[in-house]
């Protein structure tokens, strides 16, 4: 049976043990059974598991253990037997310190008043620990919020930069394309300059071999023309 639970220690749910260290419910429940499966005792309200801050501490254990759960289960069975056994003793000597507690009205009262102040005492460090608590989990959600604005801006920034990029790339291959264009049309006229070169410089071949063929021709024929002079004289 546990008694090693103070009487104003603040009890949590499944769901809010869930939210506290950051994993699912279900795995709550899991490291549960694990836990009882080993010997583990938890508070209980009918089946319903009752969560104190050492059990809280035992489940983060769980969660981030290297070793086989089974394995880490029993280490925190033992670990809890440990401290039962430390507040049974504990409990004995605070039965023999109420059966020695003072007959005089006035000194009991102010012993009385003195539990009284701690209790009161500890509420409000309990009360003021909740708070915290809520404020922790209020700045963990606003930075969540924070990170997944900047994650966005980072996003959206970085789609932009690639809309450019690729915006720039096609004007590049646009100007590439113009410029080959350009190129191919300097090639094509450049060679048909070149034909039209060649084609004058045959045809002016072909004139120089007509003028040398005429001439060849007017030489000889006056070359017989001047013989035939002679003979005729």
């Amino acid at each position: 049976m546990r008694h090693d639970i103070q009487a104003n220690e603040q009890a949590f749910s499944t769901k809010e043990v869930a939210e506290e260290i950051g994993i699912a419910t279900p795995t709550v429940r899991k490291y549960g059974q694990i836990l009882e499966r080993n010997g583990y005792e938890f508070l209980k309200d009918g089946d319903r598991r009752i969560f104190v801050q050492s059990d809280i501490q035992a489940l983060v254990a769980l969660r981030d253990t290297d070793k086989p759960l089974d394995e880490t289960a029993k280490d925190l069975v033992a670990q809890q037997r440990e401290k039962l056994e430390g507040a049974g003793g504990t409990e004995i000597a605070l039965n023999d310190t109420y059966e020695n507690l003072p007959q005089d009205p006035n000194q009991l009262k102010e012993v009385l008043l003195f539990v009284v102040n701690e209790l009161a005492a500890a509420r409000e460090m309990n009360v003021q620990l909740k708070n915290d608590m809520a404020q922790l989990k209020t700045n963990v959600s606003q930075l969540q919020q924070d990170h997944h604005v900047i994650s966005s801006s980072i996003g959206n920034s970085a789609q932009r930069t690639n809309a450019k990029i690729e915006r720039i790339l096609e004007q590049q291959n646009a100007q590439y394309e113009d410029l080959l264009e350009q190129e191919r049309e300097r090639s094509e006229l450049l060679q048909k300059e070149l034909q039209k070169m060649r084609e004058e410089q045959k045809n002016e071949w072909n004139s120089q071999i007509d003028f040398n063929r005429r001439l060849e021709e007017e030489i000889r024929n006056r070359k017989w023309s001047w013989l035939f002079s002679l003979f005729k004289k």
